[in-house]
């Protein structure tokens, strides 16, 4: 399984003629070095309804026939947009042809801007991931504030992977995220959800650095890297 970072939360899954993807933002992230005409997919999973999540999954839902993963109230939406989706809310857990993928707790919020009609629409809760690939645990965590029951995600999975947002302000920041790191025990965490912007600059080496200091693994991708797992 190859997994690739494209900046902020955006991750790639390339699983046996699988692709999936998670939170896509090409189109409006400068750093990023992948256009959205040029993605694969089979299928999309968001996290949230904020546009540097899913700026670029209803074009790439069209181009590609993707179905849309997401919680109820946004995977509602996009159908109303004419795409293929599979809506789902926390807790639950669905077998897809690539893997599991079960819906967890993220505290945030979500909803679509209209900054032109300065109308904010409401997209129900915000949500992480814990799939299951391969064998695999993967967690991406979305964007969230550090929670308690991460700590239940580590004790009742064999966590591999985790994705965890460092970049403060909007999401936890690096020393919350050295807390989340040790409760869900993940094998392995690679920082995301930082310097896309000024409001989100981080020191991601730096985080890394401390994560080994607490005996846990990271991986620092930058943009368009991958990890095989």
């Amino acid at each position: 399984m190859k997994l690739t970072y494209h900046g902020q939360s955006t991750v790639t899954i390339e699983t046996n003629g699988q692709h999936i993807v998670i939170d896509p933002f090409f189109s409006g992230n400068d750093q990023a070095m992948t256009k959205p005409e040029d993605v694969k997919a089979d299928f999309i999973l968001l996290t949230h309804a904020h546009a540097d999540h899913m700026l670029d999954a209803e074009a790439i839902a069209k181009a590609t026939g993707a179905t849309i993963v997401a919680t109820h109230e946004l995977a509602t939406y996009l159908s109303f947009k004419g795409l293929n989706v599979h809506p789902m809310n926390l807790g639950g857990q669905f077998e897809f042809p690539f893997g599991k993928v079960k819906l967890t707790q993220a505290f945030h919020s979500s909803s679509i801007i209209d900054e032109a009609k300065q109308t904010i629409t409401y997209m129900g809760m915000p949500a992480g991931f814990l799939l299951t690939i391969e064998d695999k645990v993967i967690y991406h965590a979305g964007d969230t504030a550090l929670f308690g029951d991460m700590a239940l995600y580590g004790t009742h999975n064999d966590i591999d992977l985790a994705f965890l947002p460092i970049g403060d302000n909007y999401t936890m920041g690096p020393e919350d995220a050295l807390i989340a790191a040790d409760m869900l025990q993940a094998k392995a965490i690679v920082p995301v959800h930082y310097d896309t912007f000024d409001l989100i600059k981080q020191d991601a080496g730096a985080f890394c650095e401390n994560l080994e200091a607490q005996g846990q693994t990271g991986h620092l991708l930058t943009i368009d890297q991958s990890l095989e797992l």
